[in-house]
């Protein structure tokens, strides 16, 4: 009887140390899995922020030559109503000087038929 015991403590033994062994390996095994995960996460977050970081650099460069074509636009359309205010006062001058031009020309006639 205590022989039969000891063989199956000895198996219970080995088995329990074989169970034991492949613990440790499913441990390591899931170590390694894990460690090539973060591994592989951190280089997705490293490559998603490069990519971020190039993707705000080109916006603000977009934004600022946006800047510079808006500011450009507002001075040509500033020199655009200074020279309308212009040819306005031009025109007016000129009307003024036709009409002038026109009663003298009636005058003229006047006294011409007289």
């Amino acid at each position: 009887q205590l022989h039969l015991t000891t063989s199956e403590k000895n198996e219970l033994a080995r088995s329990l140390e074989m169970v034991q062994n492949q613990l440790q390996e499913k441990e390591h095994e899931i170590k390694r899995e894990t460690s090539e995960y973060k591994d592989r996460l951190l280089q997705a977050e490293k490559e998603h922020q490069d990519a971020l970081t190039e993707a705000n650099r080109k916006n603000k460069v977009e934004i600022e030559a946006c800047h510079e074509k808006i500011s450009s636009l507002e001075c040509f359309i500033s020199s655009q109503k200074l020279e309308i205010e212009h040819l306005k006062s031009n025109k007016e001058q000129l009307n003024n000087s036709l009409k002038e031009a026109n009663q003298a020309l009636g005058e003229l006639l006047k006294t011409k038929v007289r």
